[in-house]
């Protein structure tokens, strides 16, 4: 077993590799990578229960109620951990990670932006009485306006539409040419098409069904191991001050 270590502020990564996984590189690079750890407060040390886990910005899963997690992710993946009132990290998981299992810790800082005060206003007793009303005059006023301009666009753009009877002879003719052509089938507006490559992938689909998301086995994680995740983060902190 080979122990490897990521310090980057507030996530360490413990690396394992199994005895056979030194030889099969090649078949690691298409392999998920198995997460398990824990969200614990970089402050006081406590596991935070309810933290958020998105892949590539889908919700993948959600921290346990002693703060451990598990998931499955791939190499380049974006894993992010979000939680209320606290600040938001993302992980991007390295092409170069070479195994099938890592221990993480992730350690989160509390957001010191406080929530606004909340304003209380009044209900107003009548919309209305907000509104100032019009005068008789304006309102006949626009009106008028209104109808002097739709009359102008139906006089302009009518004009094929209701004043030509040659136009609208040959559009009659076309529409009972297609009419008496479809009669008795499908209209042409309502044919769909279907590309016979589609049917061997759709006939799969059928018979197996989607393939189904393979769930991740439980954390256990140890009280040594998050022992371990403090100490660690801790010396992380003292070289980062010195």
């Amino acid at each position: 077993m080979l122990r490897h270590i990521i310090l980057n502020s507030i996530i360490i990564i413990f690396i394992f590799l199994t005895e056979s996984a030194s030889g099969q590189v090649a078949q690691q690079e298409k392999t998920r990578i198995l997460f398990r750890g824990a969200v614990i407060d970089g402050e006081s040390g406590e596991r935070l229960s309810g933290t958020q886990i998105y892949i590539n910005g889908s919700l993948n899963s959600v921290c346990r109620s002693d703060g451990t997690f598990s998931f499955f992710a791939v190499r380049c993946d974006s894993i992010h951990f979000t939680r209320l009132g606290y600040k938001s990290y993302s992980y991007i998981v390295p092409d170069t990670l070479r195994t099938n299992e890592v221990l993480t810790g992730v350690f989160l800082s509390a957001d010191t932006i406080g929530i606004g005060e909340v304003l209380i206003v009044p209900r107003l007793p009548s919309l209305s009485a907000m509104v100032p009303e019009s005068s008789e005059k304006r309102y006949l006023l626009d009106n008028a306006r209104n109808n002097i301009s739709t009359a102008a666009y139906q006089g302009r753009t009518g004009q094929n539409k209701l004043g030509d009877p040659s136009m609208n002879y040959e559009l009659l003719r076309q529409k009972q040419k297609v009419d008496a052509y479809e009669r008795g089938g499908i209209p042409s507006d309502r044919i769909a098409g279907i590309s016979p490559f589609m049917l061997i992938p759709a006939a799969y689909l059928l018979i197996h069904g989607l393939p189904e998301k393979p769930e991740a086995p439980d954390p256990h994680i140890t009280g040594r191991e998050i022992e371990e995740l403090n100490r660690l983060y801790k010396e992380s902190l003292k070289k980062a001050r010195n």
